[in-house]
């Protein structure tokens, strides 16, 4: 690809995404994700000889999708280049930048339904009380813990938490999720106490100069995503803690146990901010396994 068509490319690929950004309020790591995708389909077009982006038509699309087969890419990450794809197309239709959209009728790539790895109640409480609560850095670390197992955000919604988004007297979280959508999500006695006792004795400690950051480093900064998902890791190998492990374990443990303990369904999807039902379906294939577990072991005729 010349260096004059390169350039033209990645404009054409920065006006779609700020044109997506401004209408769906997509975050930063899908727009970089959706980013990578096209230059991936852009790089494939070129080096197999088939057009640019305004020049395909289904087929080359349907090379594409078999052609990442091929590589033995997961359907899930197809599933999302195809998303990207599409999504690219219906804005330069709009824009009257193609006659047609080349990828209207491709049907995305069937996946396994992946159940997410839970940790179970004893495993979360050996975490949460991993941390050394006099040093300001694991007092801060213990009242996330507690936030994100008692609310069920994603990492990236804790971390970007403000101190203006809790409010201690209702016992509240305002949470500013996928697609800058809003919920209100209930903390409970346990998680709002640590808070109360981290901003009372360790965020003193580590504030540098006045932010609105609820849970803040050393330097007085916001927590990145990978920062607290290695803290995850450290304290998760204090409590010999050894189940798999992700950036939503707790989130996972959050939504399982919620379910083994009576939560409707429709409720935990309002909590985890779900916009779709069978997303949050996923758990009870968990807590279905969980209470077969339990009948196995503590029935007298199982």
């Amino acid at each position: 690809m010349g260096v004059a068509i390169a350039a033209e490319t990645d404009e054409l690929i920065a006006q779609f995404l700020d044109r997506l950004w401004l209408k769906q309020g997509v975050s930063k790591h899908t727009s970089s994700a959706y980013q990578t995708d096209l230059r991936n389909f852009e790089r494939f077009l070129s080096s197999h000889q088939r057009g640019s982006l305004l020049s395909v038509h289904a087929t080359e699309l349907e090379d594409y999708l078999l052609w990442r087969r091929q590589q033995g890419l997961s359907p899930r990450s197809t599933n999302r280049a195809l998303s990207a794809i599409k999504k690219f197309y219906q804005y330069a239709c709009s824009e009257r930048l193609c006659a047609f959209d080349p990828s209207s009728r491709l049907q995305r790539p069937k996946q396994p339904q992946s159940i997410p790895h839970s940790l179970s109640e004893a495993e979360v409480d050996a975490l949460l009380q991993a941390p050394q609560v006099d040093d300001p850095i694991q007092l801060r670390d213990r009242a996330m813990l507690e936030v994100l197992y008692a609310s069920g955000l994603r990492v990236t919604e804790l971390v970007q938490l403000t101190a203006s988004q809790v409010s201690m007297q209702q016992g509240l979280v305002r949470v500013i999720g996928k697609g800058n959508k809003e919920r209100l999500v209930p903390l409970g006695e346990e998680a709002l106490d640590w808070l109360q006792r981290y901003i009372r004795e360790a965020r003193p400690q580590l504030l540098r100069q006045p932010c609105d950051w609820l849970f803040i480093t050393r330097r007085g900064g916001p927590l990145t995503r990978q920062a607290f998902w290695h803290r995850i890791k450290y304290y998760a190998g204090q409590a010999d803690i050894r189940s798999h492990l992700s950036p939503h374990t707790l989130r996972h443990a959050f939504a399982t146990h919620l379910l083994n303990h009576g939560a409707d369904l429709r409720v935990l999807q309002m909590l985890l901010g779900h916009s779709d039902l069978s997303t949050t379906q996923i758990y009870t294939h968990v807590a279905r396994e969980r209470l077969q577990q339990l009948h196995a072991a503590h029935h007298p005729r199982a």
